[in-house]
């Protein structure tokens, strides 16, 4: 499920700083691909279902294949301690070239994977109904995830499975384009486009616009590389990854 992005007022640097405090009361947690039954996956039920995107089941979980591929880091977003939101990120390559977005467009991101090339693919993103009223940027902070794991992946494309009414926001904050034409992705009811960021390109110039967008290698490999269920909650960086790029550069002057 792609992102909805409510518009924020005031200008981007205000909007920018006002997601940097808010990081302070967020924090990340991965699920455990054991725990079928984790809120993450309740949370998604209670938004599919809220908009009618799936049908009723007895376990009121949303759980699918690519849950269980070993490729899969699926996360839920916290503030205040409470569930709020949640994503799912792939990463492909030849050893696991298998995700959401691939399944559905293959003709354009087999041959990618094939010549070695490295993707992410974060989707799945889901919010509680209450929180995306009082948080109406809530979606940046789960989208943080996809840009943490862009970076420590490597990655040269992040690709976006997303409804049409939503491209124009991944072009406006990512740069992303079109490729294809739009699909409809696996059990939902609405068709779905693939929206493509070049990952080298846009990064620089993504941080300096969006700064909580920034994190520490630290929290990076808590996220990606320990294993699920092992770690806990993780506090964002980007605050402590700001200062030290700020003073990375002081000391180059």
């Amino acid at each position: 499920m792609s992102a909805a992005i409510t518009p924020v007022a005031g200008g981007a640097s205000r909007f920018a700083e006002a997601l940097v405090d808010l990081l302070d009361r967020v924090e990340y947690r991965r699920v455990s691909i054991e725990d079928q039954l984790d809120p993450v996956y309740r949370l998604r039920y209670e938004a599919y279902r809220r908009e009618e995107f799936i049908p009723f089941n007895s376990q009121q979980v949303v759980r699918d294949e690519f849950d269980e591929l070993p490729n899969v880091s699926c996360f839920g977003v916290h503030i205040d301690g409470r569930l709020v939101s949640s994503i799912r990120v792939h990463h492909l390559c030849r050893e696991t070239p298998t995700s959401p977005a691939q399944s559905v467009f293959p003709d354009l991101v087999d041959h990618l994977v094939h010549d070695g090339v490295r993707l992410v693919d974060p989707g799945r993103f889901t919010a509680d109904h209450e929180a995306s009223l009082a948080y109406p940027a809530l979606p940046f902070l789960a989208l943080r995830i996809g840009v943490m794991a862009a970076r420590h992946y490597d990655a040269r494309y992040c690709l976006s499975s997303v409804r049409p009414e939503h491209s124009a926001f991944y072009r406006r904050v990512f740069n992303s384009t079109q490729w294809g034409e739009a699909r409809y992705y696996h059990g939902l009811r609405f068709p779905m486009v693939l929206m493509v960021a070049d990952v080298p390109a846009i990064y620089p110039g993504l941080l300096e616009r969006y700064p909580f967008f920034m994190s520490t290698e630290e929290e990076r490999h808590a996220l990606f590389e320990s294993p699920a269920g092992t770690v806990g909650m993780v506090t964002p960086s980007a605050r402590l990854a700001r200062r030290i790029e700020e003073l990375g550069g002081a000391l180059e002057t």
